[in-house]
């Protein structure tokens, strides 16, 4: 007795399904390795501790930049703490800060963590107005219970 149907019609049927399935599996798998390097995970500083980011990894960081954290040097680098309710993280990025970067407001940073565990920015969006925060710092300020906006935008 064999495990095959026995309507040629069916037998066909599944002859083409069994090369077309692993050919489908073969591109989802290289499409997906191809991107590998283009998808861009967001964290909190507490989750970004909690799945232990790799160094060099590009990812996106938000949560609040902290009271006094601040600091500009003169070379045009400038170091902030971005916190959430659980942790913080360090953040170096060279360059000209958004026009509405303040301490105390929502902010999303896209670099890498380095091994020391500092985050390098190429690049930070800060709170647009007064109602506005981007939608993945909100679920997250929300969940940890550290929202302190209005509209809930």
């Amino acid at each position: 007795m064999s495990w095959l149907p026995k309507s040629a019609k069916a037998r066909r049927r599944l002859t083409l399904l069994a090369v077309i399935a692993p050919v489908l599996a073969v591109a989802v798998g290289l499409t997906l390795w191809g991107l590998r390097d283009s998808i861009s995970f967001f964290y909190t500083p507490s989750q970004a501790e909690a799945a232990k980011v790799a160094p060099g990894r590009t990812i996106q960081l938000g949560g609040l930049v902290s009271n006094g954290s601040l600091v500009k040097h003169h070379d045009g680098r400038v170091e902030f703490t971005v916190a959430d309710r659980e942790a913080t993280d360090r953040v170096v990025y060279q360059g000209d800060l958004p026009d509405l970067f303040r301490e105390g407001q929502g902010v999303i940073a896209t670099g890498a963590f380095r091994a020391d565990g500092v985050f390098v920015a190429d690049r930070v969006l800060a709170k647009h107005d007064e109602r506005y925060m981007p939608r993945e710092v909100t679920k997250a300020l929300k969940e940890q219970g550290e929202w302190r906006g209005g509209t809930g935008t």
